[in-house]
């Protein structure tokens, strides 16, 4: 699978262990920034270079990394056609994409270890939408207040 993935300062460590492990995995990754621990950057830049890249279709799925997800995974919702979950447990992880069909998952560096990221980025790739009837029913609403505002 081709996976976005982006960070904030705060994130960059977890990312780039994150690349090495995804890319173990026979995954293409696309690393949308930034590139260092050591100057501040801002998550909304880099949640919107990788979200624009799922919209576009250059990746299939994304993974955007800050200090606790919180600001990635509001900044990532903002972009239209985006559904970003922030995911701290396994559950969550796949069943975020199983019932809500989520293209973008959330971490916070500052939350999580490398282990518990590892097995979270796992099981967000490797889930697919189920495609019940309620489950579409609900995105169909999403879309509609997408459209709405």
């Amino acid at each position: 699978m081709k996976i976005g993935i982006a960070s904030d300062h705060a994130g960059y460590a977890l990312k780039e262990h994150l690349k090495s492990f995804l890319a173990k995995k026979r995954h293409k990754i696309i690393d949308f920034g930034t590139d260092s621990a050591d100057k501040p950057a801002d998550y909304p830049d880099f949640a919107k270079k990788v979200a624009q890249a799922v919209i576009a279709g250059r990746v299939e799925r994304a993974i955007i990394i800050c200090g606790s997800g919180v600001g990635a995974s509001v900044a990532a919702n903002k972009i239209k056609g985006i559904r970003a979950g922030l995911c701290h447990d396994t559950y969550s992880a796949h069943q975020a994409v199983e019932h809500d069909d989520i293209n973008i998952l959330c971490l916070g560096s500052r939350i999580i270890g490398q282990s518990l990221a590892q097995e979270l980025s796992a099981a967000f790739i490797k889930a697919k939408f189920s495609g019940e009837r309620r489950h579409k029913k609900r995105l169909d609403k999403i879309e509609k207040l997408e459209r709405e505002n």
